[in-house]
């Protein structure tokens, strides 16, 4: 793959900053990638690691005569940082940002950027449950959609450009508007989370059931569970407190299927069960067709070495 800009910055040094990073340098798609993250025993490990070719000690320095400005940190963030390296933006230069959440991120981040500068919102459908600088690495985006998201009137050049950054990147790409990507994510990813924390929450709260037993014997399910559970909870906070009325919606309808089953359980109505259950296994199908996991043994996590 051909170089695609010649400077980039990466604001926020996490798991999905770091797999960028990698994956930036494996297929050459920028000339010099520079790096900040707000802690500064983060940027120090992100030194001692040779994560980015240089690490910056404030997001000014970084995304000075960057060609293209990436926004890795929490969405509750992403306002405060565009204010911040507004003033010293290249003009003509892309800003974009990884996050979870698309409305509000538009609505915070738009306002501080000068004219002549393209934002084009993504977000790339790729992650583990570990995060920090050393979390990342080079294949996560592969076979992974990223979900572009531009707003009115950008710049058609600017957003191919990012596509194709993307693609390089090992990602499929695709182009959604923002209040469809934050209902979308709220039944596939934001739902699913918060349904997860609840599950071990409620799990921590059996007290006749010991911590040793819960570790011990986690069938496949609820280690599922604690698996997404693991996430980062800074990132997670600032989703839910960003996608309110979509997660509420979700939440609404999930609350009604789940008191059809325990009304089915309740009366015994053992065919409403299997017909539910069979209906739902077909989205599990689904999901490995279209490449998007795998019915291996270990789910596709296993990092390749």
């Amino acid at each position: 793959m051909s170089q695609v800009y010649d400077r980039v910055a990466l604001i926020g040094l996490g798991l999905i900053a770091s797999s960028m990073f990698w994956a930036i340098k494996r297929a050459g798609l920028a000339g010099e990638v520079t790096g900040y993250a707000r802690s500064a025993e983060t940027r120090e490990t992100a030194r001692e690691i040779g994560l980015c070719d240089r690490v910056c000690d404030s997001a000014a320095e970084a995304v000075e005569g960057a060609d293209l400005v990436v926004l890795c940190v929490p969405v509750g963030a992403m306002g405060a940082v565009a204010a911040e390296i507004a003033p010293v933006l290249k003009p003509g230069a892309t800003v974009s940002d990884v996050g979870s959440v698309k409305k509000d991120v538009i609505e915070a981040v738009a306002p501080h950027l000068p004219e002549g500068v393209h934002f084009v919102p993504a977000h790339p459908l790729a992650g583990t449950e570990h995060s920090g600088p050393r979390s990342g690495f080079a294949e996560l985006f592969e076979n992974r959609f990223t979900l572009i998201v531009p707003v009115e009137g950008t710049d058609r050049d600017a957003v191919e450009r990012l596509e194709r950054f993307w693609q390089g990147m090992g990602a499929k790409t695709e182009e959604m508007d923002a209040e469809h990507h934050d209902l979308v994510l709220a039944v596939t990813s934001h739902a699913p989370h918060l349904i997860a924390y609840t599950m071990v929450g409620v799990a921590d709260d059996l007290r006749r059931v010991t911590d040793s037993e819960v570790i011990r014997y986690s069938a496949a399910g609820f280690r599922d569970f604690t698996r997404i559970a693991a996430s980062d909870p800074t990132m997670w906070r600032d989703v839910f407190l960003h996608n309110k009325e979509a997660t509420l919606e979700i939440l609404g309808r999930f609350t009604e299927e789940l008191f059809a089953l325990q009304r089915a359980i309740r009366t015994g109505d053992g065919d409403h069960l299997f017909d539910y259950f069979t209906r739902t296994r077909a989205i599990r199908r689904g999901i490995i067709e279209a490449g998007q996991d795998t019915d291996a043994p270990d789910f596709g996590r296993v990092k390749r070495g």
